[in-house]
């Protein structure tokens, strides 16, 4: 038992390493000069892109030995990058697009000592403090579902569908909307609505206004801390999309969101997918146990950094939802019926 427990832990460090060396991969262009110029030797793909033949080199043979590139192994070793990865490591608008976990791990490397500061005295680690890496990487790792998703989340609300297509226009928010790319997307999709987006970080409000300007669409961003009084309503749809764990106080959040709400209006909460109550061990492809890792790093520091909070954590369970509803008024929680394998979605009703 021992061994295979210490076996574990040594793939779980391979894994890790593995991972920097994707860092390595995207932040230099190396995986993009594979994909474009085609199989490579380590001088032509260093020269390509501006890199040391030595590091590269190396960087080509890890990246062979853990089967990321394929290799051709003549006397002049060619390196080739296959199309089947190029979409997980390179196709920005792929569901399947995961090179942005290397920039999570490298953010987060960072704020380690603070956390461990936090733990022992039960403060919190402020988003801030993961830097812009993180934030663009947020962007980058949750984009993909919006681009591709968020039409159908919203069609499976006939009722809310039909409302952001009719006149008078109606009105959409998105709370800890961070980089905007869902309010965009939803702008884009109901051209007749007027959308906004709200979140407490400045500079994830400054990078949302910059991508609206770049998408070309109109929507209203504001700074601010979504659990405050005096929310500008009435509202026909309210989103909160995998962000009411980050809220220290997401009681007061969903009052402010229901005297917000137009009438007949909808709050659409999604989080993690997570069972009904609490079970150990899991899987290692378990959506709840990469929920939980994440919660510990991230999560539950930049909710406590804020207090006071209820410090919520990203595992939040069906009965803790319909609990925080309750509280905050609300009459009934509906389960979506939305098929994701990591998400689950939640209509709250006055």
């Amino acid at each position: 038992m021992t061994q295979a427990f210490a076996g574990r832990v040594f793939a779980a460090a391979a894994g890790g390493l593995e991972l920097a060396t994707v860092y390595l991969g995207e932040c230099l262009g190396l995986y993009r000069a594979l994909d474009d110029g085609g199989a490579m030797t380590a001088a032509e793909l260093a020269a390509a892109t501006a890199t040391s033949e030595r590091y590269v080199r190396e960087w080509l043979e890890c990246q062979a030995v853990c089967g990321y590139v394929d290799v051709d192994g003549g006397d002049e070793r060619r390196y080739a990058l296959p199309a089947e990865h190029a979409d997980v490591l390179l196709n920005r608008d792929s569901l399947m697009y995961l090179a942005p976990m290397a920039r999570f791990m490298g953010a987060t490397a960072g704020v380690m000592r603070p956390l461990v500061e936090a733990f022992r005295t039960g403060g919190g680690v402020p988003y801030e403090a993961y830097g812009a890496e993180f934030r663009e990487a947020q962007q980058d790792f949750t984009r993909p579902l919006y681009v591709n998703l968020l039409g159908a989340w919203i069609e499976a609300l006939p009722d809310v569908d039909a409302r952001l297509r009719a006149e008078p226009p109606a009105r959409a928010v998105d709370l800890a909307c961070g980089a905007g790319i869902a309010a965009i997307e939803l702008a884009k999709r109901y051209p007749l609505a007027c959308v906004e987006g709200i979140d407490a970080d400045e500079a994830a409000i400054d990078l949302a206004r910059a991508n609206a300007r770049e998408a070309g669409v109109d929507v209203r961003f504001h700074a601010r801390d979504a659990a405050a009084p005096g929310l500008e309503g009435p509202y026909d749809l309210v989103t909160i999309f995998d962000s009411l764990h980050h809220i220290a106080q997401p009681v007061a959040a969903l009052r402010a969101i229901r005297a917000a709400l137009a009438a007949g209006g909808a709050l659409l909460v999604v989080e993690s997918r997570t069972a009904d109550s609490f079970h150990a061990p899991l899987p290692q492809d378990d959506v709840e146990r990469f929920t939980y890792l994440v919660s510990v790093i991230h999560c539950l520091p930049t909710a406590m950094a804020e207090q006071p909070s209820v410090g919520m954590g990203a595992v939040v369970r069906h009965e803790a939802i319909a609990d925080l509803a309750s509280a905050a008024g609300f009459a009934t929680v509906e389960d979506v019926p939305i098929e994701h394998p990591m998400l689950r979605f939640y209509r709250l009703r006055p």
